[in-house]
């Protein structure tokens, strides 16, 4: 690489940094808006906030990177062009293949930063975040229960208690239990207490009454207790056993679901779609770098503005992204149109260099572009 190329490599890298963190740091404050209740009303510490945001922050980049590439390329080859400096390179007799050589070559560094998070990095701080979540919705009683609420914990519990006490003692309570629906249970007790057993959380209640009913049974049996427990033992199961969710997922977990189980045979579909969407989706930046290059570089100088160009670019991206997520939704519904998948930015490249060729542009294409101001 000349010093030429070097040149526009580090005019490029500063905007890329600012609008890379500029985008994370929106996506952080959206995000950040779905923990509010968990830090205002359940107590979650902020040194717990922030690492689960952090944990998140892979994904946010594979959203974002090729966004700000993008953006970045456009700004610095337009400024260059403002400048005249672009001028004067192509009149030192740089071809706009050599000029777009950068943009290039940081779309590539950009794609192989995605791979390492597309492959490793999202699909580990996703199965952590999940795994983090999970437990804390089974085993803290500070963001299970709410004071003069009906929380639902789980798919079969349902608990409500008045008030909490200043040592962690629940008062006024009310739990129905309909994890047998053979014979769901309703107890009520004065006081109580959530307790973290081997086997998972566990109510331990006082001074109460258990009301039960059976299917079977045009009856309910009632009976008081001094001290009952029960186990939330579904609660507490450990995290590696509950199903993955695809963005948890390893590709090759993705690729080759385990058939023997009933939720990877239910969506084997959309686990394979999405296994091959996290292979193709890192060579979007590539593809977008030599679009918003090909913009801006090929045909002639034009003194009087690149307005239309940079439209052309926007249009050009929106559509590529456009498409590409509706292959994603329609191999999920056909899969053997999955090499669709692979050939949209294979043949987007080939277009954006073609295009990056072109030295004049007949007067029938994009009249407007030669007028643009």
């Amino acid at each position: 690489m000349n010093h030429v190329s070097r040149y526009i490599l580090r005019q490029v890298v500063g905007p890329l940094a600012f609008l890379t963190a500029a985008l994370c740091a929106v996506v952080w404050l959206t995000q950040s808006l779905s923990f509010v209740d968990l830090i205002i009303n359940r107590g979650l510490s902020a040194f717990r906030f922030l690492y689960l945001l952090m944990l998140l922050s892979p994904g946010f980049l594979m959203l974002v990177l090729p966004i700000a590439l993008f953006s970045a390329i456009l700004y610095t080859y337009h400024r260059l062009t403002y400048d005249s400096e672009l001028v004067v390179m192509r009149a030192a007799g740089l071809s706009s293949q050599k000029l777009a050589m950068p943009a290039l070559v940081l779309g590539g560094i950009v794609m192989l930063i995605s791979y390492a998070i597309a492959l490793y990095l999202m699909p580990l701080g996703f199965r952590t975040f999940k795994d983090l979540q999970f437990t804390i919705r089974s085993n803290q009683a500070a963001v299970l229960l709410q004071e003069g609420e009906f929380n639902q914990i789980g798919d079969d519990i349902t608990v409500f208690i008045r008030e909490r006490g200043p040592n962690g003692e629940l008062r006024g309570i009310l739990v129905h239990d309909n994890r047998d629906r053979a014979r769901p249970v309703t107890l009520m007790a004065e006081e109580g207490m959530l307790l973290a057993g081997e086997r998972g959380p566990r109510f331990v209640l006082f001074e109460g009454n258990q009301q039960e009913r059976r299917a079977d049974q045009d009856q309910v049996q009632y009976f008081y207790f001094g001290r009952y427990a029960l186990d939330l033992e579904m609660l507490g199961a450990s995290p590696e056993t509950r199903w993955r969710e695809p963005a948890e997922r390893f590709v090759p977990s993705l690729l080759f679901p385990d058939m023997e189980n009933r939720n990877d045979r239910a969506y084997a579909n959309e686990l394979r779609a999405e296994g091959h969407n996290r292979i193709v989706t890192p060579l979007y930046a590539l593809v977008l770098a030599a679009i918003a290059a090909s913009a801006l570089l090929s045909g002639e100088f034009n003194r009087r503005g690149e307005s239309g160009r940079i439209t052309a670019a926007a249009i050009g991206a929106m559509l590529f992204e456009a498409a590409a997520m509706g292959m994603h939704s329609l191999i999920t519904r056909e899969p053997a149109l999955t090499p669709l998948l692979y050939l949209l930015p294979a043949a987007t490249l080939a277009v954006a260099f073609m295009i990056m060729r072109v030295r004049r542009w007949p007067t029938f294409v994009l009249p407007r572009l030669a007028r643009a101001t």
